[in-house]
């Protein structure tokens, strides 16, 4: 989207100021699905960070979250420019990518459609 949707900057004001993960959601950005649920930007460069720690090869990466971006909203006067997604998916066909979901960080201005839900895929 050329003009980020107010409606979708709304939703991820309130996830910000509430510091929840309990907004599930589903958009499609580039052609792709992905649908899981919101956390605040701090709570998802928390755990992000978390698990760069563990990994020998990544672990010097972490210190990049931990510290939070330059670009600080201060006073979270400024509205949300990205969407943060944890336990989030990539839908392809049946499939779940990650199965156990993941950690994806989006352009709101990137979005294209969305709908409030995670979306589950069933074999059947």
């Amino acid at each position: 989207m050329s003009n980020p949707d107010e409606l979708l900057v709304a939703i991820s004001a309130a996830v910000e100021s509430e510091r929840s993960n309990q907004m599930s959601l589903t958009v499609v950005v580039g052609g792709a699905v992905i649908t899981g649920r919101l956390a605040p930007e701090a709570v998802w460069r928390e755990r992000v960070a978390e698990v760069l720690k563990d990994s020998d090869r990544l672990g010097p990466f972490s210190d990049v979250f931990a510290r939070g971006s330059r670009g600080n909203r201060s006073g979270h006067d400024e509205a949300p420019t990205h969407l943060h997604f944890h336990l989030a998916r990539i839908l392809q066909g049946s499939l779940g990518i990650p199965e156990t979901g993941g950690m994806y960080r989006v352009a709101i201005k990137d979005v294209s459609a969305w709908t409030v839900g995670d979306l589950i895929h069933f074999d059947q």
